[in-house]
């Protein structure tokens, strides 16, 4: 999908990793594109990575006001929006027992994951309205499934599985809301460039998907572009696993 029109996206959390392959890919489609993250380094250099439809601008996607000001910016500068992916969240912390998961840390993660999103969407509705514009969220297979001390990431992602077609049926028709929940992308590659590296991937690690190889933010980006284009007008309140099958193959232990 080519656009010409002067269509305006925002994508949070598009400094780094899945949020800039999708912030990438809406450029080279023609959208002017607003990097909203918390890293306002990592999205200022994505910006200027990416040419200068594309703007970078630092965000807590935990806080409304901030929330508020971004989309009366955009509102105000372009006078549009069509399209609004939300890909800000954390994982941290990773392999803490429940019994010793501090309150603060499970209520961060969920700030950011899931309150985050739900912001994000609610100050962003009156510019897509007009519009008719479209949300993608990104969840996670965590909310499928899960690995052990996961719990506040794999509740957050569940979470906004459920938000997206709640949003859907209370949106529709005039906004579409569908969710992208990513496997095991390898981001070492898209990091900023003080953390950039090349993806350390052996061949067991491809192996265990049914399609070969492990993902590639480029593999979320065509879904999340095909997603906000008019050829998917009749897509709603759907949760796309792209995880190469990882999700989808029975492990028995030998």
């Amino acid at each position: 999908m080519t656009y010409k029109d002067g269509r305006v996206a925002v994508v949070t959390g598009g400094g780094q990793g899945i949020g800039k392959g999708i912030a990438l890919r809406l450029a080279r489609d023609g959208m002017r594109v607003v990097i909203a993250d918390i890293d306002g380094e990592a999205a200022a250099e994505t910006a200027a990575e990416l040419g200068p439809q594309v703007m970078g601008l630092t965000l807590d996607v935990a806080d409304e006001a901030a929330v508020t000001e971004l989309m009366d910016m955009i509102g105000g500068r372009f006078g549009r929006l069509d399209a609004l992916v939300t890909c800000a969240g954390i994982a941290a912390p990773v392999g803490a027992p429940v019994e010793r998961l501090e309150l603060d840390d499970w209520n961060r993660v969920l700030a950011v994951n899931l309150t985050g999103t739900f912001l994000c969407c609610k100050h962003a509705v009156t510019l897509l309205r007009t519009c008719q514009g479209s949300i993608v969220t990104i969840a996670s297979t965590r909310a499928l499934q899960s690995e052990p001390d996961t719990l506040a990431y794999s509740a957050s992602k569940g979470g906004i599985v459920a938000l997206t077609h709640a949003l859907a049926v209370s949106l529709g028709p005039e906004i579409r809301v569908n969710c992208i929940s990513p496997g095991w992308i390898a981001v070492d590659d898209w990091r900023k460039s003080t953390r950039r590296s090349p993806p350390a991937l052996s061949a067991g690690d491809h192996a265990q998907h049914p399609a070969g190889r492990v993902g590639r933010p480029e593999d979320v980006a065509a879904l999340a572009a095909y997603l906000i284009s008019a050829e998917a007008g009749f897509v709603t309140g759907q949760n796309f696993v792209v995880d190469g099958g990882m999700t989808r193959k029975m492990i028995y232990a030998e």
